[in-house]
């Protein structure tokens, strides 16, 4: 039994789609609201919150192999619970900051997560991608109300990942051997801005968008309600403020393992139109 958390999630439909196209199975998808769920036909759906790792029980009997995304709750609890229920093998989903930028807080925190994965006795596979371009999806609200979109750093260019090519590589992770133990960075085919984002959103929809760089403390003013401020200062850091080489490094990592180009940014726009519309 694969248990793929955040099954209606970015990456957890994709991942649970290519599952079930690949013929592996018995699958299992964990999401909050599971009548609302809309997973291929096969996959069992269960209801739970990993904000409470007490509850997952259910979720867990009988699970072989785990995927997870770092951050959806208390993750080290959520590991203890797999670890308790027989989980043999963790998929985990984590963040190119680890490597890049160790000192910001969130970065801090995904690698400590990491680190308890790897003391869990389980045996372990971690993703570290790059930005998602389904991050692109906090601007549907304004484009549809054709409203300016707004952000800082509007020409630092980075590799921009497909959430299905993360699910790709998991889905190679959890049904492929060669992958215990390694941690694999992933990004996208190309370096891409916001300003080229909005331009690749406009294309399919077949209009145009009115663009606006802003500062870097207008950006914060914003975000900082919202995420706080140790979250809103890595943000700001790793899209443009604190950028590396490392970083900016386009991986080929997609394609080494899925066989498969990674996706660009435009072709998740062309898929996703719907939402800005």
């Amino acid at each position: 039994m694969i248990l793929v958390t955040g099954a209606t999630g970015n990456t957890g439909s994709a991942l649970l789609q290519a599952l079930y196209a690949r013929g592996v199975g018995p699958l299992r998808g964990l999401t909050r609201q599971a009548a609302k769920a809309a997973l291929p036909e096969g996959v069992e759906v269960v209801e739970g919150d990993l904000g409470e790792p007490a509850s997952l029980a259910s979720a867990l009997d009988g699970v072989r192999a785990l995927y997870l995304v770092s951050g959806l709750g208390p993750d080290a609890d959520i590991l203890a619970a797999a670890r308790r229920a027989g989980v043999e093998h963790v998929v985990l989903v984590s963040s190119i900051t680890v490597e890049t930028h160790p000192h910001v807080v969130p970065a801090a925190e995904k690698s400590a997560v990491e680190e308890a994965l790897k003391a869990s006795g389980m045996a372990w596979t971690i993703l570290r991608p790059t930005q998602f371009a389904s991050n692109a999806l906090m601007w549907a609200a304004s484009i549809r109300q054709s409203e300016t979109i707004q952000a800082p750093y509007a020409d630092t260019a980075l590799p921009t990942i497909h959430p299905a090519d993360i699910a790709a590589v998991a889905l190679a992770a959890l049904t492929e051997p060669g992958h215990h133990g390694r941690v694999h960075a992933l990004t996208g085919p190309e370096p891409v801005t916001a300003r080229q984002q909005v331009e690749a959103i406009a294309e399919a929809l077949g209009r145009e968008i009115p663009f606006a760089e802003i500062s870097r403390d207008q950006a914060y003013a914003r975000m900082v309600a919202v995420f706080g401020a140790d979250a809103a200062d890595a943000v700001l850091d790793v899209t443009g403020g604190d950028v590396n080489e490392e970083l900016l490094a386009v991986r080929d990592t997609v394609a080494r393992i899925t066989g498969s180009p990674a996706r660009p940014f435009r072709q998740w726009a062309a898929e996703n139109a719907a939402a800005f519309r």
